[in-house]
């Protein structure tokens, strides 16, 4: 009881101080919101009607700095987000978020859980039978596909799928010909446009779940209570899974709670590529377009994610891990 009541402590003094910090980066950003409205209209509205219109959207650009603040934190917990200043004008943030979350979260949630599962798979029998086949080609093809940066691949399965072969599409997240439902043509156009993103975030991900698990295996099967099992006689199943695979596992949990909290972000520059309407694309507008607004309701998004993932990572391995509820 006393490490979960210390692990709950944690979260809320970092989400604060995370918070804080959210709300101090995008005033000290150059340029400020009036100047986006005003390129905008393209001066064709006055800066008097252009304050009335900020006023309006719930930024109020003469309030003090301290008023600002707390008004902020306010709205953060109620979750009354204020409506975009950006390309989506009027627009409540919270109904902007509601429609891309799910894009998000079908594309880069599921393909993150599908290389984490993937690549601990292969890095469990890669190092279980060190020196074979696996051992000897994968490993070594995951290194140079880990260190690729998403846009490079991004933009050669566009050419090599899209453009010189035309099997995929190139950009948005189903065929707007299409209505949306849970019709066989509808289900099967948002799998199309999701392929060459998800293919993309798969090639760069899976190489270093692939690499950690098998250094992770590497060294746990050198300890004694394996030796101890294949002296008792267990299977080499029993010995892989339940022994060396359980605990050499524990170390990647916390790895893969950081990219489950990171999901949200969308990776930015893969839904930039592809025009998929996710997160990270509803943040990348909302930078270039100085959208307070949005750009804090993301952050403070994007940091409640990461932290629950590592509390409940936390919780996980005190479950796992009978040592840490001894230490606890």
């Amino acid at each position: 009881m006393r490490y979960l009541l210390r692990r709950v402590g944690f979260f809320l003094l970092t989400l604060w101080a995370a918070l804080t910090l959210n709300f101090f980066l995008p005033h000290f950003m150059p340029g400020s919101p009036i100047n986006a409205l005003r390129a905008q209209s393209k001066g064709r509205i006055p800066d008097a009607q252009l304050e009335q219109i900020l006023t309006s959207f719930g930024f109020k650009p003469h309030q003090n700095m301290a008023g600002q603040y707390l008004d902020y934190l306010g709205n953060m917990v109620t979750g009354k987000w204020g409506v975009s200043l950006g390309s989506s004008l009027g627009q409540p943030v919270s109904k902007l978020i509601g429609t891309a979350l799910p894009w998000t979260l079908g594309l880069v949630g599921v393909t993150t859980v599908l290389a984490f599962l993937l690549g601990t798979l292969i890095g469990t029998v890669a190092a279980w039978r060190r020196g074979g086949v696996v051992d000897s080609v994968l490993p070594s093809v995951f290194v140079v596909t880990s260190s690729l940066p998403y846009f490079v691949v991004g933009l050669f399965l566009v050419l090599f799928l899209a453009i010189d072969h035309t099997w995929l599409p190139t950009s948005g997240n189903y065929d707007n010909s299409i209505v949306p439902g849970f019709s066989p043509g509808f289900v099967g156009s948002v799998v199309q446009h999701a392929a060459l993103p998800a293919l993309t975030l798969l090639i760069t991900s899976i190489g270093c779940w692939v690499l950690t698990m098998r250094n992770n295996m590497i060294t746990t099967l050198a300890e004694d209570y394996i030796r101890m099992g294949r002296a008792k006689g267990l299977s080499d199943r029993r010995v892989m899974y339940n022994y060396a695979a359980r605990n050499a596992f524990l170390p990647n949990l916390s790895g893969f709670a950081m990219s489950i909290g990171f999901v949200l972000t969308g990776a930015i520059l893969v839904e930039k590529i592809f025009n998929y309407p996710g997160l990270g694309y509803q943040l990348y507008n909302a930078v270039n377009s100085i959208d307070y607004p949005m750009m804090q309701t993301l952050f403070m998004l994007f940091t409640v994610a990461v932290l629950g993932a590592l509390l409940v990572c936390d919780l996980v391995t005190v479950w796992l891990d009978p040592r840490t509820r001894a230490k606890g």
